[in-house]
């Protein structure tokens, strides 16, 4: 069994996964265009908007996404995409990455729980939470 986080945006899917490819070291595996489906699912204004891309990067890591024209995207606070870095430097490189332009919610630093944390919400309204492993032992 496997379980991938599948992301929704409203027009701005490309800049968004190219961003996510830049900070994870990325590969897309898979890009289809709303021009490349079925002639009922695409229209001129949205054809060369992203209908499913999938992005693998890290030891196994999946990440899919797509413009979603068919019902509205609605902005939570209830999910994080949570990513365990192998490393402190590894981790603070993604979370430096992924605040640009974004907006912290928690630093990522020490954690009473052992490692290094932090949260926030990048650029493209996407939440994240980093963690690093404990280096201390």
């Amino acid at each position: 069994m496997k379980c991938d986080v599948y992301l929704s945006f409203d027009g701005n899917c490309e800049e968004a996964m190219a961003f996510y490819k830049d900070i994870f070291d990325g590969e897309y595996m898979m890009v289809m265009r709303y021009k490349d489906g079925p002639p009922e699912y695409s229209k001129p204004e949205i054809e060369n908007k992203i209908m499913h891309v999938t992005m693998t990067f890290g030891n196994g890591c999946e990440l899919k996404a797509s413009d979603d024209y068919f019902m509205p995207i609605n902005k939570g606070n209830n999910y994080h995409v949570s990513v365990a870095a192998d490393d402190e430097e590894q981790g603070y490189a993604i979370f430096s990455g992924l605040m640009e332009g974004g907006e912290v919610a928690m630093p990522f630093e020490e954690v009473f729980w052992g490692g290094k944390f932090g949260s926030g919400t990048d650029k493209f309204g996407i939440q994240w939470m980093v963690s690093s492993p404990d280096e201390s032992n």
